[in-house]
């Protein structure tokens, strides 16, 4: 197979969420892949210390400061981006929050919150990507959902309504974007061993049941995401629209 199917030499793509975790990850793979990576986060200085890594590899990386939340921010990113680069090839949508409370004790303000920084800026940012897509007639979104768009567990309704709601945004913007040569897909990853899921990883009952539940009989390490997100962000993937993919280790399919 022709390996530059999977190079995305010359491409700009904006990665929300990409200065720890899985975006982290998913940066690191998409910058090796060839391409100029415009990593997002609201911590300065541990954005500079990522583009600075990059770059020491050799690769093209800037960083953007902007709440994903805050619709003023967003545009004026997208403002600098459109500036700065006159495109955009691809977007990962990964920023995002979790909140834990059973359904009494849930506030709606905390409800509202996981809403607009899971979906709503989702929706936003492709929006604003798409303005930028469409002069070329190409691009990629990947939207970061989760086995838990599909799936469900107590304590988590709002994540849980707003990575469903994900996975509803994928398959819309597919069908009404694929016409313009603009892709996209999602990616549902099961349990990482990520910094938000500290708290659970170092919860011994809580990993016996991730070992216990996923085929594979462990967390996922952040870097066994990258490839898939390469993947869909890649020539590779030119026919791949309005799919979501699991990385989960098997665990969506064990019942």
């Amino acid at each position: 197979m022709n390996s530059s199917l999977f190079s995305l030499e010359n491409q700009i793509v904006l990665i929300t969420g990409s200065s720890r975790g899985l975006g982290w990850s998913m940066a690191k793979a998409v910058a090796e892949a060839g391409a100029s990576v415009l990593l997002h986060g609201r911590d300065e200085n541990l954005l500079k210390e990522r583009q600075q890594h990059l770059q020491e590899l050799g690769h093209n990386a800037e960083h953007y400061i902007f709440d994903v939340a805050n619709d003023e921010e967003v545009l004026a990113a997208f403002g600098k981006i459109q500036e700065q680069h006159g495109k955009l090839d691809g977007l990962i949508n990964n920023a995002g929050i979790q909140h834990r409370r059973p359904l009494t004790e849930f506030e709606l303000e905390d409800f509202d919150r996981v809403l607009d920084v899971n979906l709503r800026a989702s929706w936003l940012l492709s929006r604003e990507a798409v303005r930028l897509m469409q002069g070329q007639g190409s691009g990629s979104i990947v939207n970061i959902a989760s086995i838990m768009g599909t799936q469900a567990r107590k304590t988590i309704s709002a994540y849980t309504t707003s990575k469903a709601g994900v996975v509803g945004l994928t398959k819309a913007l597919a069908v009404e974007l694929g016409p313009q040569g603009i892709r996209c897909n999602g990616i549902a990853p099961g349990f990482f061993a990520t910094e938000m899921n500290t708290a659970l990883v170092n919860d011994s009952e809580f990993t016996a049941f991730v070992s216990g539940r996923t085929p594979m009989q462990r967390w996922g390490d952040p870097d066994e995401l990258g490839g898939a997100a390469v993947f869909l962000l890649s020539k590779a993937a030119s026919y791949v629209n309005g799919n979501v993919i699991f990385v989960d280790g098997g665990l969506a399919c064990q019942v």
